[in-house]
Parts: structure tokens; C-alpha cells; sequence
């Protein structure tokens, strides 16, 4: 499984364009996309900051999901003022997803733009979740 989550600070008056963009991508993704587990936008409580909860089978249908061209070209950067992606692993008992693979691999058969996403988000998960996940399998 891969599990993240996003934060998104938009640009002054972009709150509209990205919240219908927000709801075509979400549609989408849960009519074409075999391999998502959860994908839900929220509002924050500070000005013009959003939240995406994305979660995937595994780190390939992550990929999958980044590729696909109605997420793509979908316009969401140019909504953009600042934006974080951040990896997220599940604690056992209290949560029904399980541990965050972060790391995929490239794949010339895939294309261009598929590398280029696995590069841009493949990221080592933190020691300190190895051990914590460690812990909890004893």
C-alpha cells in the first residue's frame, strides 16, 4: 500500500478552479483507478489551504494514478501558491490501512513521464517508521 498526504496553499481567488478540478479528478480517479484505496480532498482551516488523503494497493498504482491524464493535465499547479507531499505509515490498531510502500522503480516500457513521477516521488520511508514497524510485528 501507499499512503500520503497533500497540502496545497493556493493562489488568491484560485479557491473555485481548484475546487471543481478537485471534484472532475476525484470522479476520475474512483471510476477508472482498480488500485485506489482512499482519495478524498478536504478543506483546511487556513486561508486558501487543502488537503488531498491519497491511498493506493501499492506504490505502482500511486504511479497509475499520476499518469493518467485527466490527473496530469488536470491544471491543479497552476492553482498553486505552495504544495507538500508527504509520505504517511498507518499505526497497526489503529488504522485499517497497512505500511506505506515509498519507493518505486523505473520502467523504460512505461514511459517518460512514468519515470519521471517515480523519480519525483520515490522517497526512503524514515528509519524511525522501520522501527516502530518492527516493534509492532513482534
Amino acid at each position: 500500500m501507499s499512503t500520503l498526504l497533500a497540502k496545497a496553499k493556493l493562489k488568491a481567488g484560485y479557491e473555485g478552479s481548484f475546487e471543481e478540478i478537485a471534484q472532475t479528478v476525484f470522479k476520475s480517479t474512483h471510476e477508472n483507478e482498480s488500485g485506489v484505496v482512499r482519495y478524498e480532498y478536504f478543506r483546511g482551516t487556513d486561508d486558501r489551504t487543502y488537503y488531498v488523503l491519497l491511498s493506493f494497493k501499492d506504490f505502482d498504482a500511486f504511479m497509475s494514478h499520476q499518469v493518467a491524464d485527466y490527473h496530469h493535465n488536470a491544471g491543479f499547479t497552476d492553482c498553486f501558491e505552495d504544495f507538500r507531499l508527504e509520505w504517511l505509515d498507518p499505526i497497526s490498531g489503529a488504522s485499517p490501512l497497512v505500511p506505506s510502500q515509498t519507493t518505486g522503480k523505473i520502467d523504460e516500457e512505461r514511459g517518460e513521464l512514468w519515470n519521471e513521477y517515480v523519480n519525483n516521488h520515490s522517497e526512503d520511508a524514515p528509519n524511525w517508521w522501520a522501527s516502530l514497524r518492527d516493534a509492532e510485528n513482534r
